[in-house]
């Protein structure tokens, strides 16, 4: 299923997205998609459901954050062996865990705006993992289980907070409207090998990331695993997989977003996000 929310900010619904792409409101059958309907009953029940019987929202408009309510944002860093080359570090002998801030999400196509004093902001396409039930010490044989669906990430990173500012990365990661997630939340029946993913990014027409989820470093399932290890995940929790190569800062010499600038960016089978970035100055 592709599962998503629409509407004004703080206000969206439920829907679903059938077989010939029209939304169907699920706003009558569920209050939200998010901590309480992500286990494996819920999404069953509403898999079964025949969605000609569900109402027709023929005027969207704008589509939300795909989860609601998310407790943890946990990202995996340098996760990909191209993303790595490019950036002159070694493979990591464990996955490099951070924190985004959930005050960063926002959704699919929302303007992305640059934080005051930006200079290196930063485009990073990433698989999400949305939990659907509590992992803690969970074994890499059981990790997917856990898993209620997969969607598309853009883990905008300033990199002069992230690098330059002193302390941990997250205070590059967390800014304001450097979480988009969606445009759907698939659930995992429908993507039988999340380590066969082809995901890109473009940047102003120019197609700058280019890259596969088999290139990863550690799996989604060894992720997960390890992840559990250290926290319990609950459900409505996202985790950010980490990114291929093509990132700005990466490039000689490095380039970064600048106002005006329009991103796209896609998962295969997980849907596409597009995003205009403003100026802090411009923002309401």
């Amino acid at each position: 299923m592709k599962l998503l929310r629409y509407g004004e900010a703080g206000h969206e619904r439920p829907g679903l997205l059938d077989a010939g792409g029209q939304l169907r409101d699920l706003s009558s059958l569920i209050p939200d998609l998010g901590p309480g309907t992500l286990d494996d009953a819920t999404l069953a029940w509403l898999r079964a459901l025949d969605p000609d019987t569900l109402p027709v929202v023929a005027t969207p408009g704008r589509l939300g954050p795909c989860v609601a309510g998310v407790g943890k944002f946990v990202c995996i860093g340098l996760n990909y062996r191209d993303h790595a080359d490019e950036t002159g570090a070694p493979y990591p002998a464990e996955p490099i865990l951070f924190m985004k801030a959930t005050s960063s999400i926002q959704g699919p196509d929302d303007d992305v705006i640059l934080p005051r004093g930006s200079v290196k902001s930063d485009w990073e396409v990433e698989l999400g993992v949305v939990i659907g039930r509590a992992a803690k010490h969970v074994t890499e044989a059981q990790a997917l289980d856990f898993v209620a669906g997969y969607c598309v990430i853009n883990d905008l990173s300033e990199r002069e907070f992230q690098i330059e500012r002193g302390g941990t990365w997250d205070k590059g990661k967390g800014c304001d409207t450097f979480g988009p997630l969606g445009p759907w939340l698939v659930t995992r029946d429908e993507v039988p090998d999340p380590q066969a993913l082809r995901l890109w990014l473009d940047l102003d027409g120019v197609r700058r990331q280019d890259g596969t989820t088999a290139n990863m470093i550690f799996t989604v399932a060894q992720i997960v695993s390890y992840v559990s290890d250290f926290m319990t995940l609950h459900p409505g929790d996202v985790i950010s997989t980490g990114t291929p190569h093509g990132v700005g800062l990466g490039c000689t010499p490095p380039e970064y977003l600048r106002a005006g600038q329009v991103m796209k960016l896609g998962i295969e089978g997980l849907g596409v996000q597009t995003q205009q970035v403003r100026a802090f100055e411009t923002a309401p």
